[in-house]
C-alpha cells in the first residue's frame, strides 16, 4: 500500500519514481521489539534445534540447524523480505518435516537475531558463506529453497555454485523493474517512470536460474499480486534442466504457498527424489 501511495504521488507531482533498495530490502529498526517466542515453541518435534552461528565482514550471523534421524538431505532456506526465524520458521519446519530432510535457517543482516546492515550484495555474500558451511557438512546434500526476496537469493546461490543438489522456488519474479511495473496501477504507466538504483539493475532471475542446470521445482500461488503467475513463469521457462517442476496453488496469495496441502506431494517427492540419486 505505501508503495501504491507513492507511485500516486510520483504521478501528481508528475517526477520520476525512484527505486532504490530500501524498497526492497527493510530490517529491523533500532529498538525494534519482536513478539516473543523461539522457533520450535511452535511444537516442531520432528526436529532437533541447534544454534549456529557464523561470522560475515562486519556483521555475526545467526540461525538454527534443525536435524532429524535418518534424514539423506537439508534444506538452506531464505525467507521473504520481513522473515524472522523466531516468528516465521515453526512454519517452514512443519512443511518440511514430512519430506525428511533436515532444515537450516540463519536471518539476513540485520533482521531478528543477526547483526549488520544489510545490502543486497551483502546478502549474497552471505547467502555463499552460509551454503559453504552446510555444505562443508554435508557435501553435495543440500538443497537451497528461496521464498519471494529469498528466491533471487537461492537462485543466486545455484548459478554460483555447482554442488546446490536442488533447486526450490517460491513465490518468484523475474527482476526489480518488473516487480515494480506490477505494484503500480496499469492506468499510470504512461505517465510514471521507473528509475532504478544501480544495485538493483543487476538483479536478474531469469539469468540466474538460466546458469543453473540441476534440479528445481517452482512454487507459485496462482493468486499472487506481488509476484504474479506469468513473472513467475518466466523464471521457470529460463530453468535449463529437463528435471524441472512447477506446482501452482490454487487460491493461494504470496505467503503460505509452502504450508498448503496442495504443496506437499510436489515438495516430499522432490526431495525424495534427489535423496534417492
Amino acid at each position: 500500500m505505501k508503495l501504491i501511495l507513492a507511485m500516486m504521488a510520483v504521478l501528481l507531482s508528475g517526477c520520476a519514481m525512484q527505486i532504490g533498495e530500501g524498497s526492497i530490502v527493510r530490517p529491523d529498526r533500532a529498538g525494534t521489539v519482536l513478539p516473543p517466542g523461539r522457533v520450535g515453541d511452535g511444537g516442531a518435534t520432528a526436529y532437533k534445534l541447534a544454534p549456529l552461528t557464523l561470522a560475515a565482514d562486519d556483521a555475526q550471523l545467526a540461525g538454527v540447524s534443525a536435524s532429524g534421524d535418518g534424514n539423506a538431505l537439508t534444506v538452506l532456506y531464505f525467507g521473504g523480505n520481513g522473515f524472522h526465524l523466531d516468528q516465521h520458521g515453526d512454519h517452514v519446519l512443519a512443511a518440511v518435516a514430512p519430506c525428511r530432510a533436515d532444515v537450516v535457517m540463519i536471518d539476513y543482516r540485520g533482521y531478528g537475531r543477526s547483526t549488520g546492515v544489510p545490502t543486497i550484495a551483502a546478502l549474497k555474500a552471505d547467502a555463499l558463506r552460509e551454503f559453504d558451511l552446510v555444505n562443508g557438512r554435508a557435501p553435495g546434500r543440500v538443497i537451497v529453497h528461496g521464498q519471494s526476496l529469498g528466491s533471487f537469493i537461492a537462485a543466486y546461490v545455484a548459478q554460483q555454485r555447482p554442488a546446490v543438489r536442488g533447486l526450490v522456488l517460491e513465490s518468484t519474479t523475474t527482476n526489480a523493474r518488473d516487480w515494480a511495473n506490477n505494484m503500480m496501477p496499469w492506468y499510470v504507466w504512461p505517465f510514471v517512470r521507473v528509475e532504478l538504483s544501480e544495485s538493483l539493475k543487476g538483479i536478474d532471475n531469469v539469468a540466474a536460474a538460466s546458469g543453473y542446470a540441476g534440479p528445481a521445482l517452482v512454487l507459485e500461488g496462482d493468486d499472487d499480486e506481488v509476484t504474479p503467475p506469468r513473472l513467475a513463469r518466466k523464471v521457470y521457462d529460463a530453468l535449463p534442466t529437463p528435471s524441472k517442476r512447477m506446482v501452482m496453488v490454487p487460491g493461494a496469495g504470496h505467503n503460505g504457498v509452502l504450508s498448503s496441502a496442495a504443496v506437499r506431494p510436489a515438495y516430499c517427492e522432490f526431495v525424495q527424489q534427489l535423496a534417492a540419486k
